[in-house]
């Protein structure tokens, strides 16, 4: 995987996922967080190129792909893909 620190805007790409305007991920270290807007963000852990979000949202996790840039993902809840985006770094 390639190094994720930074802050990354989420482009919707397929399935059911909304437009994803505004949707950001920040990240730092092996924690992160994903946005929406100038929201309080829902906090993930990064385990190898999974993105893990802590509960309430447990059961959500951010599949990566090492595609380069963008930097694509799928979506999944409780191990079923709903979607895939991807990611381009910001800062």
């Amino acid at each position: 995987m390639p190094a994720l620190e930074g802050t990354w805007n989420v482009r919707r790409t397929g399935g059911l996922l909304p437009p994803l305007l505004g949707v950001s991920k920040r990240i730092h270290g092996d924690r992160g967080e994903t946005r929406v807007g100038p929201f309080i963000g829902v906090p993930f852990v990064i385990v190898g190129n999974e993105l893990r979000y802590r509960r309430p949202f447990h059961h959500f996790v951010d599949l990566l792909e090492p595609s380069g840039d963008p930097l694509r993902g799928r979506a999944t809840f409780r191990g079923r893909e709903f979607g895939r985006f991807e990611l381009r770094r910001t800062t």
